[in-house]
């Protein structure tokens, strides 16, 4: 999940990943998905438990974190997305229904890959 590079070989919608710098709250990194380019920047970085970015494309600011709960030797991951901006306000109810599906391939495809 925190291997930005390596987005690619597990998350079929992402091309180009980057990591500009070291993994840690600051850094930016670049990246591909749904045709369009995002810069984005990590907000939060906590092994084991958090990750979180903003992002800018198109005239778009979203916000996405990451949040992993361990139960019963079990690991919950919540993952939670919010979008302003004109287009994001304009085309919202499309929006909301596109998140919602991103997201849930988000975990599908994560979950895939942890089980590999």
């Amino acid at each position: 999940m925190t291997d930005i590079d390596n987005w690619a070989t597990w998350q079929t919608d992402i091309s180009n990943p980057k990591l500009n710098g070291e993994l840690k709250a600051g850094t930016t990194f670049d990246w591909k998905t749904g045709g369009g380019k995002i810069h984005s920047t990590l907000h939060t970085v906590e092994p084991y438990s958090q990750f979180g970015w903003t992002g800018k494309t198109a005239g778009i600011f979203a916000v996405h974190n990451w949040k992993l709960t361990e139960t019963e030797n079990k690991t919950t991951v919540e993952v939670a997305e919010s979008m302003e901006g004109f287009l994001a306000g304009l085309f919202k109810k499309s929006f909301n229904k596109n998140l919602e599906t991103g997201m849930q391939k988000w975990l599908d495809l994560l979950k895939e890959e942890c089980e590999k």
